[in-house]
C-alpha cells in the first residue's frame, strides 16, 4: 500500500505527505509533480492523487497526447515536443477477461505509459474512468446484443466517450491540442475540416474515429497519419522507447481476449432455447440463444442442407434464428440513423472495419442519410455503422 496526501492552492503543492517518490513534492506545481517518478505504488498514489484536482495554465505550445502504453502513442508523444503531457484513461475490463495485460486500458498499459513518459521527463496524469466506461460503452455493447444487433463498442467509444473525455482535459491542462497514436489524417475537404484515410492502408483508423464530430478536428493532431507502423517502431527503436516491440492492443479491449459470447451470458442475457428455421418458417434446428447468432454468419449453425446456409435474420422477440441461401441475404439499400459531414451525392460505404467499400449515391434524411448501393451487399447487420467515405475523406457515418 501507498499513500499519497497533497494540499494544493490554486495549481501549486504547498504541502505533501508521499513516500517512494523520487523528489519532494512540496513547491511544485501539478503539472511539474506529474513529472516525478516514483515506486510504482507511490507513483500510482500521486496519480490517483493529481488526477482530482489536475489543471495547469494555458500554454500555446503544450500538447496533450493520449497515451496507450503502446509503441504508437508513445511515437506521438515523441513527435509532440518537450512540452508535452501524456493522459491516459483507466477503463474497466472484465474481471474473467483472460488475457486483460493485453488490453490498451490495463493497469499494466497505464504503468507502461506513465513510465514512457517520465522516461523522457515528461508529466503524466492518469484518468480513473471506469465507472463511466461501464455505463457509455460497457452496457450498451451488452443491450445491442439482447436486441439481436451486432454492436461495434470501438466505435462508440473512439467516436464520443474516448475523445469527450480526452478533450476535457486538454483544456483543463492547459493545452493547446490533443494528440493520438490513431492512424489518420485530417484534412481540408469540400469546405471544412474532415478525417482522411492513413498513407498506411493496413493500419487506417478512420472507420473506428468516423462518428467523431469534425468540430472537434481544429483541436486534434494525429501525428502518425503520413507513416507506416514499421516506420512507428523504427522510431520508437531509435528513441530507446521501452515499448518498441509491444504487441497491439486488442479490439474490444474490455474483453480483455474473451469471447464476447461467453462476456454478454455473463452480463444478463439469456442463454433462451429457440429454433432455427428456415424463409418459410420451418425448424431445421435448434440454438442455445439468437444473439449468439449475426446476419451473414454461416458457421456454428448445426443444421444440414443440401446447401451452404447463412443466417438472414434473428428475431428476438420470437428467439427464433432465420437462415437461407447466400442470395437471400443480398440488399441494395441501406438507411442510417448519423450525419452528413458534407453534402455529398455519392460516396463508397463500409459497414466493418474490414469490408470493402462498395460505391452507392446518397440521399440524406431526417435522421441521417439512404444508400442505394451499386452492387448488392452481404452480411449487413443492424447495430453496426456504415461510414461513408469521397475521395478517401470520412463524409458521413450512422448506425444501420
Amino acid at each position: 500500500m501507498a499513500l499519497v496526501r497533497l494540499a494544493v492552492e490554486g495549481d501549486r503543492i504547498v504541502d505533501a505527505d508521499a513516500e517512494g517518490l523520487e523528489r519532494p513534492l512540496r513547491g511544485l506545481t501539478l503539472l511539474e509533480a506529474a513529472a516525478v517518478p516514483g515506486e510504482t505504488l507511490a507513483a500510482d498514489a500521486l496519480a490517483n492523487a493529481l488526477a482530482q484536482v489536475f489543471r495547469a495554465e494555458p500554454d500555446a505550445d503544450r500538447v496533450a497526447v493520449a497515451m496507450s502504453g503502446g509503441v504508437d502513442s508513445a511515437v506521438a508523444l515523441l513527435r509532440a515536443g518537450p512540452r508535452a503531457i501524456g493522459v491516459t484513461l483507466r477503463l474497466w475490463i472484465d474481471p474473467a477477461a483472460p488475457d486483460s495485460e493485453r488490453a490498451c486500458c490495463s493497469p499494466e498499459a497505464v504503468i507502461a505509459a506513465r513510465e514512457t513518459c517520465h522516461a523522457l521527463g515528461l508529466p503524466h496524469v492518469t484518468l480513473d474512468l471506469r465507472d463511466e466506461f461501464r455505463r457509455a460503452v460497457v452496457a450498451p455493447f451488452v443491450r445491442g446484443y439482447a436486441r439481436g444487433e451486432t454492436p461495434n463498442p470501438c466505435i462508440r467509444c473512439n467516436g464520443s466517450f474516448r475523445f469527450a473525455e480526452l478533450l476535457a482535459f486538454a483544456e483543463r491542462a492547459g493545452a493547446s491540442r490533443l494528440a493520438t497514436g490513431h492512424y489518420a489524417r485530417i484534412v481540408e475537404h469540400r469546405g471544412r475540416r474532415l478525417l482522411a484515410r492513413a498513407r498506411d492502408p493496413e493500419k487506417d483508423q478512420t472507420y473506428m474515429l468516423a462518428r467523431l464530430d469534425p468540430r472537434f478536428l481544429d483541436r486534434i493532431w494525429f501525428p502518425l497519419g503520413e507513416q507506416t507502423k514499421d516506420e512507428t517502431r523504427a522510431e520508437a527503436a531509435r528513441a530507446g522507447l521501452a515499448v518498441a516491440q509491444r504487441t497491439e492492443s486488442q479490439e474490444a479491449c474490455f474483453l480483455g481476449g474473451g469471447d464476447y459470447r461467453d462476456f454478454v451470458r455473463r452480463h444478463g442475457v439469456a442463454d433462451d432455447e429457440g429454433e432455427i428455421v428456415d424463409e418459410q418458417g420451418r425448424q431445421l434446428g435448434s440454438h442455445g440463444g439468437f444473439w449468439r447468432f449475426t446476419t451473414g454468419q454461416r458457421r456454428g449453425l448445426g443444421v444440414s442442407s443440401a446447401g451452404p446456409l447463412y443466417v438472414l435474420r434473428t428475431d428476438p422477440g420470437a428467439n427464433t434464428v432465420v437462415v437461407g441461401p447466400r442470395e437471400s441475404l443480398a440488399i441494395e439499400t441501406i438507411s442510417a440513423r448519423g450525419r452528413l459531414y458534407v453534402r455529398v451525392n455519392r460516396a463508397e460505404v463500409k459497414w466493418r472495419y474490414r469490408s470493402p467499400a462498395v460505391p452507392a449515391a446518397v440521399q440524406e434524411t431526417e435522421q441521417g442519410f439512404r444508400l442505394a448501393l451499386d452492387a448488392p451487399a452481404y452480411g449487413v447487420a443492424a447495430g453496426q455503422t456504415a461510414v461513408l467515405y469521397d475521395a478517401g475523406v470520412v463524409v458521413g457515418a450512422g448506425l444501420l
